[in-house]
């Protein structure tokens, strides 16, 4: 099945290689481009693409990652890939990665090929969360913590990394939200990790337990689980090869 995407980039020359390089390959369609964010939430609403690859250094008054979040407001199926040059979490941090599904961050310097972008595109369509693991590297997630947690923490850590958020993880265990929260709170507290911080606590915590379990493995692993190859993670809602529940 054919996938249609809309380019949002403001360099006229990556956006042209860009076009060049996935039009009527990998399966995918581009069926519009532009440079503006303010261009792309129009563009997505009159053409309504599968997904859009967005640039965070855009021409005009918005920049790549407040279009994506507009453009995902406005249509939730619509999966969004965005390309950066530039490492940390300031960028990553601004994305809704656990209010909505169908979200890929890709640096620039780190994407070995045009296959490994193709793939985030259909998995952000299918509702994964596809994270560079060069995120993972930059920031020396830490294995200790991860070992001293109980088997139930685990397990609640490990539905986390599916993408599951606390009501998800309730119903599957057969437990009460507010015990959920414990436990995530309980995870938190033993990984070091503060909401305070600069980076999303239920993000860096799924990215330790990616790093602890040795999770590097080939970007198509299925949305039950977060991978991490040298080409992506990616997780079901943070996960999806399925849906993230909300």
């Amino acid at each position: 099945m054919t996938t249609k995407v809309l380019l949002v980039e403001d360099e006229a020359l990556f956006r042209n290689l860009l076009h060049y390089t996935f039009h009527g390959q990998f399966d995918i369609e581009v069926i519009g481009a532009t440079e503006t964010g303010e261009d792309a939430i129009t563009l997505a609403r009159e053409i309504k693409p599968d997904a859009v690859l967005m640039d965070v250094e855009l021409a005009g008054q918005m920049d790549g990652i407040d279009a994506a979040i507009a453009i995902k407001m406005d249509r939730p199926e619509t999966g969004l890939v965005v390309l950066s040059s530039y490492g940390g979490w300031s960028h990553l941090e601004r994305l809704p990665l656990f209010q909505s599904k169908g979200w890929a961050y890709l640096l620039k310097r780190s994407v070995p090929d045009a296959e490994s972008v193709a793939n985030a595109i259909k998995d952000s369509c299918a509702g994964k969360l596809v994270l560079d693991p060069a995120l993972i590297i930059e920031f020396g997630l830490a294995r200790s913590g991860i070992g001293g947690l109980t088997a139930r923490q685990r397990e609640v850590l490990d539905l986390m990394a599916e993408g599951r958020n606390n009501l998800a993880i309730a119903e599957q265990l057969s437990l009460s939200p507010k015990s959920v929260e414990t436990y995530v709170n309980a995870i938190y507290q033993k990984l070091g990790l503060v909401e305070a911080s600069n980076v999303n606590s239920r993000v860096k915590a799924v990215l330790y337990y990616l790093q602890y379990t040795g999770a590097t493995r080939q970007h198509e692993r299925t949305v039950a689980n977060f991978s991490a190859s040298s080409q992506a993670h990616t997780t079901n809602h943070i996960a999806p090869h399925a849906q993230i529940p909300r």
